[in-house]
């Protein structure tokens, strides 16, 4: 094989890494402000902290920025500006693999954090304007977000050596978690020193800055590359010679009749049912029932998310050196992985729920329970370019739909079943979540293939009933 260090496909995974990094920066930081931007008085009557926790919580000394603007906006409110974000999300999926797989991901997956970062400044103008702006505004980033990943499997199947897949992918896809790190304590520091527009304004600039080196410096292909190695373009090409399909037309129907594809649908959708529950409700939970701050202690909520991605990357190493030297069939290494990356998740996610006051035990499990879910990188979530590398883009589309209805549905459900946040509501929100989980994984490790599908190669058409 050719070498790593700097190769065009591991600076393809760099630049992508940095670009979801932004990606991910740009879509929770709101979360964060949204604290800042709103009237205190506001939210506080509808939520009753519940007194089973005795408080812990540490007076700052600094004084804190109280320049920005303060809107009056309810909790149904908030929670129709935090939301509106997946309606753009889950528009753009499919057609954005569909695209890709026309015009080529390169420019899509560019213009598409472009945007979102065009509007992601013009969110404080908006906010100024009216809540109804603001919500355009989010739905648009989320339009522009929706046609990221379909883009990125989409290239990643013309430049990803099918025994670096797991690797190559993994770095790439790790910048989103990396970037929930960052920019959760990152932006509760920028609203706490400065004010909440800086916010928008700083992670805004940095998408736009990224958007030049991508555009200058990734091409669609090894073919187009400038400055790839003839070593590197060959070893990659003859990698992939026998996987990609030269059919103009997309197979639709044995698309969507493909069970190995509706395994990938059923993990993806439960995975995300989790993964949302918690990015939106997690400091809901340590604020209300463990009585702890977790705006004042944003490390704590971004910790989960590190030990995320630093699965992601350790598990997509692990991975392809499963498939490369152990000689394990892909299927076995994807079903694995879905299913530590799911039933771990489950299992201390509930028990979670039944620590009682502990917050340090709290925060350690939910943190273990983000953490296995990286596995999943290596399971289910790249599985696509296993079973069709010529629609992977097409394929994420579809079950990126599916996953974004639990950003949509999870939270409003988790809200709706604890009104009076209680322990025994927050219980019964951690039993549904790791329920799906299991069924999630079990449904995957059943149906799931590690082939490339009949459809899915040149001359398929040919030999059709």
């Amino acid at each position: 094989s050719v070498p790593a260090c700097c190769s065009a496909r591991y600076n393809l995974a760099l630049l992508a890494f940095f670009g979801f990094f932004l990606l991910y920066a740009l879509r929770v930081n709101l979360s964060v402000a949204l604290v800042d931007m709103v009237e205190p008085n506001t939210s506080l009557a509808k939520n009753t902290t519940s007194n089973v926790c005795p408080e812990h919580s540490s007076s700052r000394s600094v004084p804190r920025n109280t320049t920005g603007e303060k809107y009056s906006w309810d909790a149904d409110t908030q929670g129709w500006i935090l939301g509106s974000f997946f309606y753009g999300y889950i528009i753009t999926q499919i057609p954005g693999g569909y695209l890709a797989s026309k015009v080529g991901g390169k420019a899509l997956l560019g213009f598409g954090i472009f945007g979102t970062s065009v509007f992601t400044l013009l969110t404080p103008l908006a906010a100024n304007l009216g809540v109804g702006y603001l919500i355009a505004v989010r739905a648009l980033e989320g339009l522009g977000e929706g046609v990221t990943f379909p883009a990125m499997h989409s290239m990643w199947s013309s430049w990803a050596p099918p025994l670096e897949r797991s690797k190559l992918l993994s770095i790439s896809y790790a910048g989103a978690q990396l970037g929930t790190v960052v920019s959760l304590p990152l932006s509760g520091l920028i609203c706490y020193y400065m004010n909440w527009v800086y916010v928008f304004y700083i992670f805004g600039a940095l998408g736009v800055v990224w958007f030049f080196f991508w555009m200058w410096l990734v091409s669609d292909t090894p073919e187009g590359h400038r400055s790839i190695s003839h070593a590197e373009r060959e070893y990659i090409l003859s990698s992939l010679k026998d996987q990609l399909s030269t059919q103009k037309s997309v197979p639709w129907r044995p698309i969507l009749q493909s069970l190995p594809l509706w395994a990938i649908v059923v993990a993806h959708f439960s995975y995300n049912w989790t993964f949302y529950t918690l990015l939106t409700l997690l400091p809901t939970y340590m604020k209300e029932i463990l009585r702890f701050d977790a705006q004042e202690n944003g490390f704590l909520s971004a910790l989960p998310y590190f030990g995320c991605w630093l699965c992601i990357i350790l598990s997509g190493q692990i991975a392809d050196h499963l498939r490369e030297k152990q000689n394990l069939s892909t299927v076995c290494v994807r079903k694995c992985f879905t299913l530590i990356g799911m039933i771990g998740p489950a299992v201390f996610l509930v028990a979670a729920g039944f620590i009682g006051c502990n917050y340090e035990l709290a925060v350690a499990f939910v943190t273990i329970s983000t953490t296995l879910g990286g596995f999943c990188t290596s399971g289910y979530s790249i599985n696509h370019l296993d079973i069709a590398p010529s629609y992977a883009g097409i394929l994420l589309g579809i079950t990126n739909s599916f996953a974004t209805i639990p950003g949509m549905v999870g939270p409003v459900i988790a809200k709706n079943l604890t009104h009076n946040n209680t322990v025994g509501e927050w219980q019964t929100v951690f039993y549904i979540a790791a329920c799906i989980n299991v069924f999630g994984a079990l449904f995957f490790a059943s149906f799931a293939s590690g082939e490339v599908q009949d459809w899915a190669v040149s001359g398929y058409h040919l030999h059709r009933n």
